[in-house]
Parts: structure tokens; C-alpha cells; sequence
């Protein structure tokens, strides 16, 4: 019978499944077996495979022959199973693009005021009279916003005179979201009570989010988590102890770096 040896403990084929589940490492075990499925016909042309192997082997600091000889009897993989872990990533990837390239634009449309950001000007106090006027005081330019921060705010924004960004939008307080949401550049706005604070803020302007190649890969990874959430709901993982079909097989290898 199969088993895995561990210095001077034996673990047999029937324990494993209990004690992936133990150390809850079944829901990870779960997501790379669909992982790998899904990326088995995806081919990469020679030049990929060797770039790919190569990069691997830097990244993990298997510079040599023998460093990567020792690594694969340290994690008792064979060079077959070394080479399709080395090039996991692109498959992946090239598996992302396949299946969601052509749909990011449409996507992008639907994200877009998600992915905007915002730069502005933010001022709290403890005082609703000193807020109210620095308020003053800036609209009517008798001293800068940059001013007023440095010297009374007293959060952390006060060291870069009260500027923030670019952010999401989403990232400020609600109530200074919906502000800037709705604020032309250079608006002031009267101050407001969050909390124990009256803070002051000035929307300076808005950077757009454009359809980069940052942007198009955080959309894939979006797209790809989606599916596979919708895959692990789909396989539902259980234990049957008189059944070995959840050990690992020899076409998904795992390799644990450093």
C-alpha cells in the first residue's frame, strides 16, 4: 500500500485524506486539482517552457544542476512533475486569457467608476468652532489648505499638508465618498461630523482608470476567481475512507519552495 514516509513516521494512504482535512488544507487541495484540470490542454510553445523554467529556477534560487536534483528528491517529485509545476503560472495565465480575454472591455465599462480614483485634501479637528474657521479661512484664501493642515489637523495626513491619493473611491470614510462622488475639482466642502471628528475636505481631481495591462489583469483574476468559486460550489469535496480517489496522483504534483 501506498504511504508517505516522514523520518520515523509512516502515514498511509488512508490516513492522508483525514489529515488534509485535519490541518484544513482540503479546500486548497480542492482548488489546485481544478486548477490543473482546467490548464491541461493549454500548450506553450518551446521558447515558453524554457522561459518559463528558467524564471522558475531563479525565483526559487535553483541556479544550478544539482540544487534542482536535491530539490526534486527533497520534495520526491520527477522532473516531468518539476517542469509542469516550473510553468504552472503561464498556463494559468494563457488559461485566463482564452477563456475571458475578449470579454474585459465590457467588463471594464462595468467597473469603471469602482476603479476610478480621487486625490483630495482632508482636515480633522476635534473643534467644531476651529473647523468651521479654517473653513472660512480657506474658501476665502486668507491661508492655504496645505497651511491649515500642517498646523491643526491631527491626523496622519497632516505630514503631506492634508493631500491624499490617487485612491479608490471607495477607500474614504462613506460620507467623504459620497462627497467626492458628487464634487467638481477645487470644491471645499463646509465641514462634517464623523465620529468624534469635524473634518474639512477639498476634492482636487479625479484619475480615471484606463484599460492598461495592470488593469486588464486584476479584471482576468477577477473573472478567474469568480469561476472558480462557482467550480468549488459545483464539487463539493467529501471523505470516504474506503476510497482513494483524493490522493494526489503523479499529473498534480505540488512543489513547496522556499
Amino acid at each position: 500500500m501506498a504511504h508517505i514516509q516522514l523520518g520515523n513516521q509512516t502515514i498511509s494512504a488512508t490516513e492522508l485524506p483525514h489529515l488534509l482535512a485535519e490541518y484544513q488544507l482540503l479546500s486548497q487541495f480542492q482548488r489546485e486539482l481544478i486548477v490543473n484540470k482546467a490548464i491541461a490542454p493549454i500548450e506553450l510553445t518551446p521558447q515558453e517552457k524554457a522561459n518559463s523554467i528558467e524564471q522558475f529556477c531563479q525565483q526559487n534560487k535553483l541556479t544550478t544542476q544539482s540544487a534542482i536534483k536535491a530539490a526534486l528528491q527533497q520534495q520526491c517529485i520527477t522532473e516531468v512533475q518539476f517542469e509542469a509545476i516550473a510553468t504552472r503560472e503561464l498556463r494559468v495565465e494563457k488559461f485566463k486569457i482564452a477563456n475571458w480575454g475578449n470579454k474585459l472591455e465590457s467588463l471594464f465599462l462595468q467597473y469603471k467608476p469602482q476603479l476610478d480614483k480621487v486625490v483630495y485634501s482632508l482636515l480633522r479637528i476635534q473643534d467644531a468652532e476651529i473647523a468651521q474657521e479654517l473653513y472660512f479661512r480657506i474658501k476665502a484664501g486668507e491661508q492655504s489648505f496645505a497651511d491649515c493642515a500642517l498646523e491643526y489637523s491631527l491626523g496622519q495626513e497632516a505630514q503631506t499638508g492634508g493631500l491624499l491619493g490617487p485612491v479608490p473611491i471607495s477607500q474614504p470614510h462613506p460620507d467623504i465618498a459620497q462627497k467626492l462622488s458628487i464634487s467638481q475639482p477645487g470644491q471645499l466642502w463646509t465641514p462634517i461630523k464623523l465620529e468624534n471628528w469635524y473634518v474639512i475636505i477639498r476634492f482636487e481631481k479625479l484619475v480615471a482608470a484606463q484599460l492598461d495591462d495592470t488593469t486588464r489583469t486584476m479584471l482576468r483574476n477577477h473573472l478567474f476567481e469568480q469561476w472558480l468559486a462557482e467550480q468549488l460550489q459545483r464539487s463539493p469535496i467529501s471523505l470516504n475512507t474506503n476510497d482513494n480517489s483524493l490522493l494526489p496522483s503523479a499529473s498534480t504534483p505540488v512543489l513547496v519552495t522556499q
